[in-house]
């Protein structure tokens, strides 16, 4: 019913603005836009008006945009329709200024962060977009195709939406009063993924048209799009970090035993893990004795896949006179991606069958207890073959109305309704061995390891494997809004106050999550007994840049997708009736929100003469009243709790721009913003993994449902000097001082009957137990200089970011309760990044190279099991990048695009403060796509 209600007070209020509002200019008006301040006094000087396209006026409109705004932000411009030089929304923002993109995989960037912060508050021509039931929505949904242009926000103002303390994103799609007339537009362009040796399509179209008739101006617009990429990724990892006696094994020990925590010689979760000093020593047994610290595990994830991304927007907009203009717009975003995971896992733990001499069998880094390289005989591996359908779509519809209220008075109303549904299936099949050697080195060079077993070639017999676990399981989850904005502003031609704007916007959001999960136990048999159309085989694994096995078998996610209800029944005539699967397959509702928020502001701006120059002020508050009811249900149990809470704040901000001369302005901003929890960290209710490792505990997390938003204090000082036309060079120093970050706190408890192999869990929930600063400097450049004959042309856009954070990390005892406090950089901050992009755009050849470059971050937290460091770290990540595109006629042109050229990897390793390094601490390699694109493109407009 809230919802209902919502929706007739939303109509209600469009239709009266509609009734008594007078009419407006007859433009394209992007809704919501946030307010520019009148800027006539310091806007660049006259110059001759020179047609400048492509490249260079894609970045002379950017800079135009910053230089305007009175925010401090950011623009990617598109060349021209369809023309957004990158394959999505997230490779295009990398190039920006204080953007740092990665989770580089799957032929794809899949994530970036504003200044190091991850939150950035996702908008669609001004309305706020979501994925299912989070809080932003996937930019790398979006086709790069569809984009006008790309807004980033590095402040914020009190008219603009409060959430996202990292900044605000804003995705502009064209319309049809964008274009005098008719236009329409086609861009097709192939693309190779050398890796997984596929071509794959990117396509997309646009038909726009409009008209003058009698009753007004009339525009329609469609554009579409679709790309497929198939992929391949291939990973090589050492495991976690556990302790083993040495050959001079203490009474009751094995040489080289594995020793598990519950001996209390180590407890799993130190933040630096054991020492790691050659001769260290831990109680066991009443004496202190020496120990090795070696990887407990060796794996190789090689990860096939294909993605859909179809997308269709449409406009539709009236002008009845020069008045008013009424703008009607509807799209969807739909993403279907289907993976299959060939996964090969080997323990390298155990102590058994080491033959005579124990000490010959490994080798350690000089100057510590650290194993390098060891030889294991009997070992348990499993393979697994693990098969994903995903599928998203997402739905955008908004009736905007703006009307222009006397000379200089303006109010907008804007109503959107979305929806968005994400379904995933997830099956998996396990066969298991005993292999009767292994040798491992777990770096053989650059982080990478090395390891073959003394039967690989029995990686391939069917017979050799047993039949392991079979998992089954799925997910649903669903998201809708219903949303109205309403702005009035009236603008004063001279004088101190120059405008004032006030709105309100309101909001009625739903998330539901449903999950389901099946599991059960080998069959005990051979393989080998099973159909053949089970069996799959990899090759040419890592592509021979790894000492490994290049080929092994696995259960086929294929068969087993297309078979799933033979593989069910095989499953449950032959277990115990006890554990045999259940029948029932439906989904279970484990949270259920509502959320009602309710939002007001006002702001003003001022202009006064300070030594003859002008000083523009904009000073605004912004309430928020947040209304939030939850419903969580027990997987377990089948318990349902409810919760509610309330969130009522006022948000300040203040902008001060001074043009010390025409070309150089400086400019001051603060502003508070928030960060929502996500609504599946506010569930309570367990989620559990059983003792993989055998370490005596299994490990699981819950979410919090009294988590409160995380709060900011953004400060910003910027001086900026536009020295040519299309030439800049800008500076920023910032600070965000941040308070309630959610950071996990792990507690040791017994859940009976969790249906896994254990009752022991180390369980982790969120806590609003942190708090922390980020400071920083950027520094931007475009420089299109004035440069002889054929030289000029080139220009060349650059930009540095350098970023000091720092928060304090609770420290927890077993059972929760916090004992002490450390220190952390944020999760996701390189302390340096940078980005270089050559350009040349002189007739009909326009080029960029581009060069991307972040420094080693703290990517996530181990699970707290294991005795390394907690951290786990990434290696610099870097890309270069090439683009050509060659104009045949003024209609039509050729594209030529690389990605990756130096087939640079994704690694990363353990590390916390000064202990750890991606040498002996080195986790993981992944291959990265490179890929090559050829296309062509059509223009008439």
């Amino acid at each position: 019913m809230k919802g209902f209600k919502l929706a007739i007070a939303c109509t209600t209020a469009l239709s009266a603005i509609s009734l008594y509002a007078p009419s407006a200019v007859a433009q394209s008006v992007d809704p919501v836009e946030p307010a520019q301040a009148p800027d006539q006094e310091i806007a660049a000087g006259p110059e001759e008006d020179i047609v400048v396209t492509g490249i260079r006026a894609s970045l002379r409109e950017a800079l135009d945009i910053r230089r305007e705004s009175i925010q401090i932000v950011d623009s990617i411009v598109a060349e021209d329709v369809g023309k957004l030089p990158d394959n999505n929304v997230i490779e295009a923002l990398q190039r920006v200024t204080g953007i740092q993109v990665t989770n580089r995989g799957a032929g794809e960037a899949g994530a970036i962060s504003i200044r190091g912060l991850p939150d950035a508050l996702t908008t669609q021509n001004g309305r706020n977009i979501f994925t299912a039931s989070g809080r932003a929505f996937a930019l790398q949904d979006i086709p790069a195709n569809l984009v006008k242009r790309i807004d980033v926000y590095k402040t914020r103002s009190a008219d603009q939406i409060e959430t996202g303390i990292a900044g605000q994103i804003d995705v502009f799609t064209r319309r049809p009063f964008d274009f005098d007339g008719f236009a329409l537009s086609g861009v097709a362009r192939g693309i190779y993924n050398e890796q997984a040796d596929t071509y794959n399509p990117n396509v997309s179209a646009l038909i726009s048209n409009r008209w003058e008739t009698g009753i007004g101006d009339i525009g329609i617009l469609i554009n579409g799009s679709y790309a497929r990429t198939d992929f391949r990724d291939m990973s090589v990892t050492s495991g976690a970090f556990v302790p083993f006696v040495t050959e001079n094994a203490p009474p009751g020990f094995t040489p080289l035993q594995r020793v598990f925590p519950e001996t209390g010689a180590w407890q799993p979760g130190l933040e630096r893990g054991l020492p790691t000093e050659a001769g260290s020593t831990f109680p066991l047994n009443g004496q202190q004795v020496p120990y090795y610290l070696a990887r407990d595990a060796v794996f190789s994830p090689d990860l096939t896949g294909q993605r859909e991304r179809p997308a269709v927007n449409m406009a539709l907009q009236w002008a009845p006179d020069n008045r008013s203009t009424y703008t009607f717009e509807a799209s969807w975003t739909g993403f279907k991606q289907t993976t299959f995971n060939s996964l090969m896992f080997s323990f390298a733990d155990w102590w058994g069958n080491l033959g005579p001499d124990p000490a010959s069998t490994l080798e350690l880094y000089d100057g510590t207890n650290i194993v390098k390289s060891r030889r294991v005989g009997d070992v348990f591996g499993f393979n697994s073959g693990d098969y994903t359908r995903s599928n998203t779509d997402s739905y955008v519809f908004a009736l905007n109305g703006d009307w222009k209220v006397g000379d200089n008075g303006k109010i907008t109303a804007d109503l959107s309704y979305q929806t968005s549904e994400f379904n995933t299936q997830f099956l998996a099949m396990r066969i298991d061995r005993v292999a009767s050697q292994i040798d491992v080195d777990f770096n053989a060079g650059g982080g990478i390891p090395s390891y073959n077993f003394s039967d690989n070639a029995l990686l391939l017999d069917a017979a050799q494997w047993n039949v392991g676990e079979f998992y089954d399981n799925a997910n649903r989850s669903q998201g809708q809004a219903l949303t109205l904005h309403l702005d009035g502003e009236q603008s004063f031609t001279d004088g101190f106050l120059r405008r004032i704007k006030a709105g309100i916007r309101i909001d009625d959001r739903k998330a539901v999550d449903s999950v389901r999960t099946q599991d059960a136990p080998g069959l005990g048999q051979r393989f080998s007994a099973l159909d053949p159309g089970l069996q799959f085989t990899n090759s040419d694994f890592f592509q021979g840049r790894a000492s490994v096995p290049t080929s092994w078998l696995v259960p086929n996610g294929q068969y087993i997708f297309e078979n799933t209800d033979a593989i069910r029944q095989l499953y449950r005539s032959t277990v115990d009736p006890g554990i045999q699967l259940s029948d029932q397959l439906s989904l279970t509702d484990v949270f259920d929100i509502n959320e009602a928020t309710m939002t007001a502001y006002a702001l003003a701006d001022f202009e006064v003469d300070v030594f003859g120059r002008p000083l523009q002020l904009q000073a605004g508050i912004r309430y928020v009243d947040v209304d939030t009811d939850l419903a969580f249900t027990d997987r377990l149990t089948g318990n349902t709790t409810e919760a509610s809470q309330v969130t009522q704040r006022f948000l300040p901000s203040f902008t001060a721009r001074f043009g010390i001369t025409d070309d150089l302005r400086l400019r001051f901003n603060y502003g508070e913003t928030l960060r929502r929890p996500g609504f599946a960290d506010l569930n309570p209710f367990f989620n559990l993994t059983g003792d993989l490792t055998g370490i005596g505990r299994g490990s699981g997390s819950a979410g919090n449902p009294n988590l409160q938003p995380t709060s900011s204090r953004n400060y910003d000082l910027a001086l900026e000097w536009y020295f040519a036309r299309d030439s800049a060079i800008y500076t920023t120093l910032f600070r965000r001082e941040i308070d309630g970050l959610v950071v996990p706190l792990t507690s040791l408890i017994d859940i009976p009957n969790s249906g896994q192999n254990t009752d022991r869990f180390a369980i982790t929930r969120p806590e609003n137990a942190s708090n922390g600063v980020l400071k920083g400097l950027e520094l931007g450049l475009v420089l299109f200089p004035d440069l002889p004959g054929i030289l000029d042309g080139f220009g060349m856009q650059g930009s540095l970011t350098l970023l000091d954070s720092t928060q304090n990390i609770p420290l927890s005892d077993e059972a929760g309760n916090i004992v002490g406090q450390t220190e952390s950089a944020f999760f996701g901050v390189s302390d340096i990044s940078y980005n270089v992009t050559l350009a040349y755009d002189r007739g009909p050849v326009g080029g960029r190279l581009s060069y991307v470059w972040r420094d080693n971050f703290l990517a996530s937290n181990e699970a707290r099991l294991f005795a390394n460091p907690i951290g786990v770290w990434r290696v610099p990540e870097k890309s270069l990048d090439f683009q050509l595109t060659l104009a045949l006629n003024d209609r039509l042109g050729v594209t030529f695009d690389a990605v990756n050229l130096t087939n640079a990897v994704q690694q990363n390793y353990y590390r916390f403060e000064d202990v750890g390094n991606p040498d002996q601490f080195n986790l993981g390699t992944t291959l990265l796509s490179r890929t090559f694109a050829l296309g062509v493109r059509y223009s008439l407009d």
